[in-house]
């Protein structure tokens, strides 16, 4: 499935995203994604085979990382 697919096809109820929703909605590639939840810096939950994201743990996760790099920057400058 075509990742730009898989987000016109999301309803925006839809809690648990898929790989592909998720690759969809962030702008990343799987395997970028996939490493970063095996690693365990992105909040996900394997269930067998398949990884599932909560969106609201995405979005949380994506706001981190922008304060991170934020209070990095400023780190930098000063």
């Amino acid at each position: 499935m075509d990742p730009k697919g898989a987000v016109a096809d999301m309803e925006p109820q839809d809690k648990w995203l898929t790989i592909e929703e998720l690759s969809g909605y962030l702008k990343m590639s799987r395997s970028k994604l996939y490493q970063l939840a095996q690693k365990g810096e992105l909040p996900g939950s394997k269930i067998g085979t398949q990884w599932r994201f909560d969106r609201d743990e995405i979005d949380d996760w994506m706001k981190s990382l922008r304060q991170t790099t934020t209070r990095k920057a400023s780190a930098n400058n000063g």
